[in-house]
């Protein structure tokens, strides 16, 4: 005869193991917070002898950057223009593939297949960003110039695609923003993959009961519920984007300047400029670091922003970002 097990009691109160949990985990999220609480301060302390000598509005405002004059010139309006327009490039090339690319892992590829997909994307988000600028210095730029040019001859009346009489089409924000979508594309796409298998599977079979093609249950639920998977994959490759270092450091030539002609040679970005003016004086050092916070900022803020607009989304809801 079996023994008689005794009914499991269920208490309201979490156990000593739940409590721990909870301690550990919000220790650690508070820990983040802290780091980067200290990581702010840390760069404007370290920038206030540039901002001081410079002025905030002038520093934000002035395109040139010179440490051989008295008093110094150095701004960080130029170096942002080519943040920008590097990751503009980048997420425009970048966010679209990384979407479809999502769609054909989780709703087109086999069982089998899909297993080797997904471990294909998750090997390049691992590959080192020294390594795709020099294959896009070395290898990528020969052939990406004769687009630059076809572009620049077809297009040129589109404020981008035009460029300076003569001008030489290698190390341009547009080859750049090529080699950093690379490297953007895989995190797009783990991320909208993972959100996109995640779509209730009532809702997709509906879709097909009704008389729908699979485009058409593409369009009609996944997308609709991918929503905020789309837009914090976006923003996640927006940061990685913007900070961006190495890889933009060898295909730029570093001279800040605002340019909107993305085919042509030119252009820095502030994690490239200070990843080439590192180990300078003090004076030029607290500028970079000044030139960090700004970019900081604009890292945080943009982050802010997309978790508030994936909060609203219904796959984004109780998730932040």
């Amino acid at each position: 005869m079996a023994p008689i097990r005794a009914p499991r009691l269920i208490h309201d109160e979490p156990s000593r193991a739940d409590r721990t949990f909870n301690r550990v985990t919000m220790a650690a999220g508070l820990s983040v917070l802290v780091l980067l609480t200290l990581v702010g301060f840390f760069l404007m302390w370290q920038s206030r002898q540039a901002i001081q000598v410079t002025g905030p509005w002038q520093f934000l405002t002035r395109i040139e950057w010179r440490t051989d004059v008295q008093p110094a010139r150095i701004g960080v309006a130029g170096l942002l223009t080519g943040t920008v327009l590097v990751a503009f490039v980048a997420i425009v090339i970048a966010v679209p593939f990384g979407v479809l690319a999502a769609l054909a892992i989780t709703e087109y590829a086999s069982a089998r297949l899909r297993k080797y997909l997904i471990g294909t994307v998750d090997l390049l988000a691992a590959v080192p960003s020294l390594l795709f600028g020099l294959w896009g210095f070395l290898f990528l730029s020969g052939y990406v110039v004769p687009l630059s040019r076809w572009l620049t001859e077809n297009l040129g009346w589109i404020p981008l695609f035009k460029t300076d009489a003569g001008a030489s089409l290698t190390g341009s924000i547009f080859i750049a923003g090529i080699v950093v979508s690379l490297m953007v594309l895989p995190i797009v796409t783990a991320i909208v993959r993972e959100v996109f298998s995640q779509t209730p599977a009532g809702e997709k079979e509906a879709a097909f009961a009704l008389g729908g093609t699979r485009w058409g249950m593409i369009r009609t639920v996944v997308l609709p519920y991918g929503k905020g998977g789309i837009i914090g994959g976006s923003m996640l490759g927006l940061g990685r984007a913007l900070g961006e270092t190495i890889a933009v450091a060898l295909l730029l030539p570093g001279v800040p300047e605002v340019s909107r002609k993305i085919l042509q040679n030119g252009g820095a970005t502030v994690s490239g400029f200070i990843a080439n003016r590192a180990g300078a004086d003090s004076f030029t050092t607290s500028g970079l670091l000044a030139a960090g916070l700004v970019l900081f900022i604009i890292t945080l803020a943009t982050n802010m922003v997309a978790s508030v607009v994936v909060s609203r989304s219904r796959s984004g809801v109780g998730v932040e970002i």
